[in-house]
């Protein structure tokens, strides 16, 4: 019970931080498995099942754009901030910015 309890907690907690890792990469535009795989580079896993049910309510949302690229073998849809999408970014940097040093004065630097 304890080990769902900790997934469950750690899952919520993915959930709020990946909205701002995706808007972090799509300054320029990418298409869904670069971005998945840029992010894990960084560090950050996704699935490709969370990721485009992501894309697709940020862009319902009006924070990204997309685009169909076809000029290769198999086309690609490419992603990109709008700028009303740049503008809720930099908002959600400076609030992550604030959280983050209010959980360091929490919690310190425990390893």
């Amino acid at each position: 019970m304890e080990k769902d309890l900790l997934e469950s907690l750690l899952s919520e907690l993915r959930r709020g931080t990946l909205i701002l890792c995706v808007l972090s990469q799509l300054g320029q535009a990418r298409y869904g498995y670069a971005l998945v795989q840029n992010l894990e580079e960084k560090g950050i896993s996704i699935d490709a099942n969370t990721l485009y049910p992501l894309l697709r309510r940020l862009e319902k949302q009006e924070l990204l754009c997309s685009e169909w690229n076809t000029d290769e073998a198999k086309p690609r849809k490419y992603y990109k901030r709008t700028v009303y999408g740049d503008t809720i970014y930099k908002e959600l940097v400076a609030q992550w910015k604030k959280m983050s040093k209010g959980m360091k004065s929490l919690i310190g630097d425990d390893k």
